[in-house]
């Protein structure tokens, strides 16, 4: 399973399949989102810089930025961008796979914000989508990332399975590419922007 196949999946994906809110209703998804976001935002300093990578139609990225953050929603799915458009058209928005966001974004980020988008990569994929998203973030910066350790670690098979990670092998990669977990409240990972090695 490659990252152009999980893209491709995605892109493709029926609307009412992208979340298990959305089996409810669309209001119930929609609060998720804002849910989602005020919980981010209690690691997030007032209006800094946030991208939101893997946004989809912007049920996190739109709430993060009613709450005051300088957001900009990146996506590899042009579909998503668009549907995220309908909701606020006025989101500064990016189609990137995660393939020199940082040269893209054209700055450094506070902070960068990837849910359920990790857990859909291989091992190889993942290393390197979190360089990318490590290198788009300024020096200090924090990182909210679903990335998921397990102690049966396992390579998802499909697009629609999660990869987990060993202890040891999450904490290899931090060190590699430079960060480092802080302890947050949050049901996802918490980084600092750190110097690799450090």
């Amino acid at each position: 399973m490659t990252a152009a196949d999980i893209i491709e999946a995605w892109d493709q994906a029926d609307p009412s399949a992208i979340h298990p809110t959305r089996g409810i209703d669309e209001d119930a998804y929609w609060n998720s989102g804002r849910n989602q976001a005020a919980l981010i935002g209690t690691v997030l300093a007032d209006g800094c810089k946030v991208v939101d990578f893997g946004c989809g139609d912007g049920r996190v990225a739109i709430p993060l930025r009613a709450l005051g953050y300088d957001v900009t929603a990146v996506d590899a799915s042009q579909n998503m961008l668009d549907r995220l458009r309908q909701h606020d058209p006025d989101m500064p928005t990016l189609c990137n796979p995660g393939r020199d966001l940082y040269g893209q974004y054209g700055k450094k980020a506070d902070a960068v914000v990837s849910l359920a988008v990790l857990i859909h990569h291989g091992y190889a994929d993942c290393l390197n989508l979190l360089a990318e998203l490590r290198q788009a973030v300024k020096l200090g910066g924090l990182l909210v990332l679903d990335w998921p350790i397990s102690d049966q670690p396992a390579e998802g098979q499909v697009w629609t399975d999660v990869t987990t990670w060993s202890q040891e092998a999450h904490d290899d990669a931090c060190a590699r590419i430079g960060l480092k977990q802080v302890d947050a409240a949050l049901p996802w990972g918490v980084y600092k922007a750190v110097k690799a090695g450090g």
